[in-house]
């Protein structure tokens, strides 16, 4: 029997939105709102900045599902910036993704996944809750173990790995409508709770001299908003795979993405309700979900947390290592990586070879995040801004996409089932919004913001030397040969 070529198209429209909300709820709800609080303490300005980002989720989620229509193809932001711009636009975002965004993400939330484990194992232990009992390397080797069974998991099969996720994203999101409704039900249900929701916790509402207003924070406070909902583009690397793409893309992606408003504002309010926000800010050794529960519940409301935060980052984790490897398969088969990683397993027809190198490179991160030195800023912070400069770049320039896509197929010659509404005012919107961030960064987080340059300029020398001559296939797109004519010829 030859080998599989192609990926097969197993997924349908729920478990497409499945994987784009399980694979953005992670650990950001449950520990950012904390930097949120510390950058702005008024409860209107940080509400703001989760709104403000949803916002410019959803208007990025609709400008997107117009380029993955068309695009429609394994790799996700490497397909679409390779045939907007060019090879050597898909290679760097490549590089970048690979190196630190894809895999720092994984081994951030797989140490949040142990963490978590190891708050559960020690309040259910006689010793009591402050032993010790994984140690550095030894949480180090349930980090990579976690990571090495879910990347053996969803080298098993897609169907396997998605039907997992599906259940997961369920489970979480129930428990975050659960966050939100606690306050109320504890209120409704005991008769002398440890906490109430107070409206007086919401103080100060809004700043007391709107002069003063730190904007250099607040997009500091947007970066770590950002973070919660990084993985909203996770349904163009799958995009391949989806069953009837042209409909069920655009629905997954936006639909999608207002659920995730609904529940983040949600969880946020519910948090601000019983905990002031001074007080958020300091909660810089745990997470803002742990102490919320602990104050409604007592000891058990740890538990409950850390259970939650556990599973949530488990369905996060299965995620983008079901999504992650369709990268190096896309720059496989264009041979802009070894062309090994586009092969697929012949029985699961899964990019197999692809998967064990996300998943080897991912707990070699782990195991060199276990022997670095701490810093004032925790490892977790320090992970997730590298990855957000890199990402939220590179993903704006997909949106900005649009543009070119608009001029290989205009309205009034090409059809297509699904066009951005309002172009082009929501993709400059976009643009513009992301481009502010970005500037920002480099004054609330220069080096992160400096590294993350330097990332770009590594892999712009290892194209230029090594790949700027490599030809690659022009892709089908499942678009009439009238229509595909309009492209023009393939660059590179």
């Amino acid at each position: 029997m030859n080998p599989p070529t192609q990926l097969p198209r197993v997924l349908g429209y729920v478990t497409a939105t499945a994987i784009v909300v399980g694979t953005v709820i992670g650990s950001g709800v449950f520990k950012k709102a904390s930097a949120v609080a510390t950058n702005v303490p008024e409860f209107s300005l940080a509400i703001f900045a989760w709104v403000l980002v949803g916002l410019l989720t959803l208007i990025g989620a609709l400008c997107l599902a117009e380029v993955v229509v068309i695009v429609g193809r394994a790799g996700g932001n490497y397909a679409i910036l390779r045939d907007a711009y060019g090879p050597w636009a898909g290679f760097l975002w490549g590089w970048v993704e690979f190196l630190i965004i894809r895999s720092g993400s994984i081994a951030a939330l797989a140490t949040i996944f142990t963490e978590s484990l190891h708050d559960i194992l020690r309040h259910l232990h006689p010793a009591g809750p402050d032993i010790e009992l994984f140690g550095v390397f030894g949480r180090a080797a349930v980090t990579g173990g976690v990571i090495a069974v879910l990347g053996l998991v969803n080298a098993r099969g897609t169907r396997l790995g998605a039907g997992l996720q599906l259940v997961v994203t369920t489970v979480k999101a129930l428990s975050l409508i659960g966050i939100a409704l606690l306050p109320f039900l504890v209120y409704l249900m005991v008769t002398s709770p440890r906490a109430t929701p107070q409206a007086a916790n919401l103080e100060p509402v809004w700043p007391a001299d709107w002069a003063a207003v730190s904007w250099v924070k607040f997009g500091g406070a947007l970066v770590g908003v950002f973070w919660a909902y990084h993985g909203w583009m996770n349904i163009a690397p799958i995009a391949e795979e989806v069953k009837d793409p042209q409909r069920n893309l655009p629905r997954a992606v936006i639909s999608g993405v207002l659920l995730l408003i609904a529940l983040y504002v949600s969880v946020n309010l519910a948090y601000y309700l019983i905990i002031p926000s001074a007080e958020i800010a300091t909660l810089k050794d745990r997470t803002v979900a742990g102490e919320f529960c602990h104050r409604l519940l007592g000891d058990v409301g740890l538990v409950v947390a850390s259970a939650a935060i556990m599973l949530s980052v488990f369905g996060s984790l299965n995620g983008n290592l079901l999504v992650g490897p369709r990268l190096l398969y896309a720059m496989g088969r264009d041979k802009l990586a070894p062309a090994r990683l586009s092969d697929l397993h012949p029985t699961y027809q899964t990019p197999a070879a692809a998967q064990f190198v996300l998943t080897a490179w991912s707990v070699l991160l782990v195991a060199a995040v276990a022997v670095v030195a701490p810093t004032s800023k925790s490892a977790f912070d320090v992970i997730t801004d590298f990855a957000m400069f890199g990402a939220i770049s590179f993903e704006t320039l997909a949106v900005a996409s649009l543009f070119v896509f608009r001029r290989r197929f205009p309205v009034d010659r090409v059809q297509l089932p699904y066009r951005c509404p309002l172009y082009p005012v929501l993709p400059v919107v976009y643009v513009i919004g992301l481009t502010a961030v970005l500037l920002n960064m480099f004054f609330s987080q220069t080096y992160e913001a400096l590294t993350g340059v330097g990332f770009v300029i590594v892999g712009a020398a290892v194209y230029l030397i090594f790949l700027w001559d490599r030809k690659i296939a022009w892709p089908d797109r499942g678009i009439s040969p009238e229509d595909r004519a309009d492209y023009g010829e393939p660059r590179g």
